[in-house]
């Protein structure tokens, strides 16, 4: 094995060039080297850019390729060096190609709409854009609009985590460079709502929110709790839309040890501007939730307190809810129990390991069981993520009121709970993405830097599911309160790295916009 003195750097391991040739004869190392930023899971070395060109490639030392696949690398017989880096993490692919990494200075992301026309409940289409007619089918009563969800990258966030960015060119960080870039893709793409995550305070003052005005905009936002620089917000257009009410929710309560964080979530509640005066109102939620991947309680919590408070601005006179669609960052990936309580609307968390909500990582840190219940009785939400004290909005905004929502709350009679690990949410929310690729099973990507590329970005509304096939990447939701028409393709990281990963010369953010056309029957 290799010699001692190992070095630390962060998560990783770093031994020298020679140690490695002595301790693994045999061993084919060329065929296993990572470039910074690729594959953060995988425990074979990586050569630093620091110390080389990256047209550099190190010559066939070994014979065999197969045996370094599975040559077990243990981080404390590694020694010191700042040469060969070790990562301390599993490989998720095989078959990775360092030179799809290297630096592209040129090239565009080439994405699609993807029309889904519901033909009759049995049949569903989901075609490209090519040959296609953009309307699906049509009728009398309905409202079409257009939803973007985007997490623009805040720039105080970007400078104080420069070492995610390493593989991007220093101008394209710049802020005077990526906001007229997010600004061109926000014109080009029109949407009817905006919902935009790590939106900087000054920022949005200064140049987001009068950019947006121009454009036809009505603009709300709520900063982040705390010392934090951003926020969310959630922009409309006047000439689709007209504001019912404003509630934003902060996630941060001094009272509840548990929740110590800053993040927040933003509730709006929408009227469709058409001559139908029995049109439905259509609510539209926007969060951030918390990054860290060891806290999925506090992950569920806040996703508890955002579904609660939709679920008061939701609520209509006869028992039912209005249309849903919620947007934003959930720092989750596809298939976590986060995720599938999301869309299935139950989770049993018992035994679950708070490491493992989000699926972020699949490291044996964080292996703390998630305790029953998950938050104290005095944060005044049950296990259905529902308030147990009603809110009744006094005083509504409008358009032309700048005073925000008061709410009188009044305390009404619930019945204790017996300790129990299920919660549950009311609402039947499907996601707009499929996730993977159907031909493929090739995961989507939704955000991609120097340390991991994944699906964290979400729009989920409210529609009942169907599922068309088995397959990976077939499930697609059809009717309900809302009906999907169409969907701007996601890509692969691949696709991501052939122009050099996120952001880049042409998109200013390390996550990709998410972008939905709906039909609300009315």
């Amino acid at each position: 094995m290799l010699p001692h003195h190992q070095k630390s750097l962060g998560r990783d391991w770093t031994t020298p060039w020679e140690n490695l040739q002595r301790c693994c004869w045999n061993r084919h190392i060329s065929s296993c080297m990572r470039w910074p930023g690729h594959y953060s899971r995988a425990p074979y070395p990586y050569f630093s850019s620091r110390h080389f060109s990256l047209n550099w490639r190190p010559p066939c030392l070994f014979e065999s390729r197969s045996q370094f696949q599975y040559w077990n690398w243990r981080p404390e017989n590694l020694s010191q060096t700042s040469l060969i880096h070790l990562s301390s993490y599993i490989m998720n692919s095989e078959g990775d190609e360092p030179s799809s990494k290297r630096r592209k200075h040129q090239g565009t992301i080439k994405r699609h709409w993807e029309y889904i026309c519901n033909h009759n409940k049995e049949k569903m289409k989901i075609l490209g854009d090519k040959n296609v007619d953009s309307k699906c089918e049509d009728s009398e009563n309905k409202f079409d609009f257009s939803v973007m969800s985007y997490n623009i990258l805040s720039q105080d966030l970007l400078e104080d985590n420069s070492h995610l960015y390493r593989h991007c060119r220093r101008p394209v960080l710049h802020w005077s460079f990526r906001f007229p870039n997010i600004l061109k893709e926000i014109k080009h793409f029109d949407a009817d709502v905006l919902c935009l995550q790590e939106v900087q305070e000054d920022h949005y003052g200064t140049e987001i929110r009068p950019s947006l005005e121009s454009l036809g905009y009505h603009c709300e936002y709520k900063m982040r709790t705390g010392r934090k620089p951003d926020g969310c917000a959630i922009c409309f257009k006047h000439s689709k839309f007209s504001l019912l009410s404003v509630n934003p929710v902060e996630f941060f309560r001094p009272d509840v040890p548990l929740l110590d964080r800053d993040n927040v979530g933003l509730v709006l509640l929408l009227q469709p501007r058409i001559p139908s005066t029995a049109s439905p109102a259509l609510c539209v939620a926007n969060t951030h939730l918390l990054y860290n991947p060891r806290r999925g309680d506090i992950k569920l919590t806040q996703l508890a307190m955002l579904l609660a408070e939709i679920s008061s601005v939701a609520h209509q006179k006869d028992g039912s809810f209005c249309p849903i669609v919620m947007c934003g960052d959930f720092n989750s990936v596809p298939g976590s129990p986060l995720y599938s309580f999301i869309k299935e609307g139950k989770l049993n968390y018992e035994g679950l390991a708070i490491g493992k909500v989000s699926g972020q990582e699949q490291s044996s840190r964080g292996q703390r069981i998630l305790s029953i219940p998950i938050w104290p009785p005095n944060l005044g939400i049950s296990q259905n993520c529902v308030y147990e004290v009603q809110q009744v909005p006094k005083v509504e905004k409008t358009d032309g009121d700048p005073t925000q929502t008061q709410l009188d709350k009044t305390e009404v009679l619930v019945t204790p709970e017996k300790l129990s690990s299920h919660l549950q949410h009311h609402f039947s929310l499907s996601s707009v993405y499929s996730h993977y690729f159907p031909d493929t099973g090739i995961p989507e990507v939704t955000t991609c830097h120097s340390r991991s590329a994944i699906t964290v970005d979400y729009i989920f509304y409210s529609a009942e599911k169907e599922d068309v096939a088995e397959k990976p990447g077939a499930e697609v939701a059809l009717v309900g309160g809302l009906k999907l028409l169409a969907r701007l393709s996601l890509l692969t990281e691949q696709d991501l790295w052939t122009v050099n990963g996120l952001p880049n010369e042409n998109n200013s953010s390390d996550h990709l916009p998410l972008l939905a056309k709906f039909r609300l029957e009315l």
